[in-house]
């Protein structure tokens, strides 16, 4: 089985630089001051207030909570996606309203979008799926002239942009996730809340630390990120460029080699910087996708569409026809990709793809 994350080889390049910061870590009593980690997230992403917290999880939650969503309220999402997409909007107690896809991006439709609102809808989260940032402008001005609140769910899609607008910078706020399948990963995951916005930013400090100003003035949660993991990820990020060229590299190869195969690739489009944290192929058929996925022992991301786990026989919601999303799920399979493969690695996995048909 080949492997999917590389965390491990990355580990062995950088053993005295983890070292050093170990030895730092334990030699003072900084546990939990992430304000450094912060500012460097903020001048990454172009947002002036950032909040780091527990998962990125809890960093979409308190988006939510930050422009005071909770029940009664609705909020479109996408039915093609991460749990955690959609299962933040159930934990305020909003109701998600799950829209169907477009084919080329794997992102939410316009279409669909226009076709679900409903006077009760208060905001849209919106997923740059797989690190393929694509144009929103669209989309951010219908909801602004519907007064509705756009999201951006930037967890897998750090490093990505269109025309030079980076992920992490649109909306009203938006959030990253550094769990360990992330193009950049902490040691025990971690995300960000990011927003323009300073009064929406001190009341995430204040969610996250068991709702404590002067004292416990709100319900709050235990969603603090620890100092050493902040570390981690910020040494991680130091070398994102370089990765992030490395996975560009092998999906172009992908891509060529594939080419003339009954596949459906995904492929930057022009003035886009695709990140790559997966390179899904689009097959004609569940029993292809099973026979490449047993040979690689790949992943798909993601075999069930939101509205379809099993949680929602017990949980409000309302959904869209979502075609397009049920044929992405039944036919997507993700090829390993990440900047430690080795290049027999790649050669194999592009060998047992076109031997699969």
């Amino acid at each position: 089985m080949i492997a999917y994350e590389g965390w491990d080889r990355e580990y062995q390049e950088n053993k005295k630089e983890y070292a050093e910061l170990f030895d730092k870590f334990m030699s003072q009593t900084n546990y939990e001051n992430t304000e450094d980690f912060e500012k460097y997230i903020s001048n990454l992403s172009g947002r002036p207030h950032v909040v780091s917290v527990a998962t990125a999880t809890d960093a979409l939650a308190f988006s939510l909570l930050s422009h005071g969503i909770g029940p009664g309220d609705e909020v479109l999402v996408t039915d093609f996606s991460w749990i955690s997409t959609s299962s933040c909007i159930s934990m305020v107690g909003a109701t998600p309203v799950f829209c169907d896809i477009d084919l080329d991006s794997y992102h939410i439709s316009l279409d669909s979008i226009k076709k679900m609102k409903t006077e009760k809808t208060k905001a849209i989260i919106y997923t740059h799926l797989f690190g393929n940032m694509v144009d929103v402008t669209d989309i951010i001005e219908y909801c602004k002239e519907h007064k509705i609140y756009f999201i951006e769910d930037a967890a897998q899609s750090i490093g990505s942009s269109f025309k030079g607008t980076k992920a992490g910078s649109v909306g009203h706020c938006s959030s990253f996730s550094f769990n360990t399948n992330k193009v950049v990963a902490g040691i025990n995951g971690g995300g960000v809340f990011m927003t323009n916005n300073e009064s929406k930013a001190e009341l995430v400090k204040k969610l996250r630390r068991h709702g404590k100003d002067k004292d416990f003035s709100m319900l709050g949660y235990n969603s603090r990120m620890y100092v050493f993991n902040s570390w981690i990820i910020e040494q991680r990020l130091k070398n994102m460029l370089n990765t992030q060229k490395t996975r560009q590299d092998i999906a172009k190869r992908y891509s060529e080699e594939l080419k003339d195969l009954p596949i459906v690739t995904q492929n930057p489009i022009e003035e886009q910087e695709h990140n790559f944290h997966k390179y899904v192929i689009r097959l004609e058929n569940k029993d292809t996708r099973k026979k490449i996925k047993n040979a690689l022992g790949a992943s798909i991301h993601y075999e069930t569409t939101l509205s379809n786990n099993s949680m929602y026989k017990n949980i409000e919601y309302r959904k869209d026809d979502c075609v397009n999303s049920s044929l992405v799920a039944d036919t997507v399979l993700s090829l390993p990709i990440h900047a430690y493969l080795k290049e027999e690695e790649i050669a194999k996995i592009i060998k047992i793809v076109k031997e699969s048909f």
